[in-house]
């Protein structure tokens, strides 16, 4: 009998261990480019800097990190935020923007789809710029 107690009190402190109150709950999303400020062209071999404005909607918005996905000649970028969901937040919206370097190692021209947002049916809606490559 005294090994039951035992068990079930050992059972009951883990579980009392398991309360995840504590831990925030957030999720990702990404966040449309308002604004792309793009070199006019690449040089082969050298390296280029891309600035891209975004704008959160509130201070539970934080910047997580840059999109950058490659396929080809084509690069999709888009700004990814981490939202905190329990928390309260200031409804000022908060404007940003994050540098990254495009290094251009191929002779094709760069063709970049910076993400605007999603259009009333969900699907992505996006802004292409071509950057030729001398």
């Amino acid at each position: 009998m005294k090994k039951i107690s035992l068990l079930l009190l050992g059972l009951f402190v883990f579980a009392s261990c398991l309360n995840n109150d504590d831990v925030p709950n957030y999720k990702f999303e990404f966040m449309p480019i308002d604004e792309a400020i793009t070199p006019e062209s690449f040089t082969y071999g050298e390296s280029d800097t891309i600035t891209i404005k975004y704008s959160f909607p509130n201070d539970c918005y934080s910047f997580e990190q840059i999109y950058y996905e490659t396929k080809d000649s084509t690069r999709t970028v888009a700004v990814t935020a981490m939202v905190l969901l329990d928390e309260e937040c200031t409804e000022e919206t908060v404007q940003e923007e994050k540098k990254f370097v495009v290094t251009a190692s191929q002779t094709e021209d760069y063709i970049f789809k910076f993400f605007k947002g999603t259009d009333s049916e969900g699907e992505n809606i996006f802004e292409e710029v071509i950057v030729p490559v001398n």
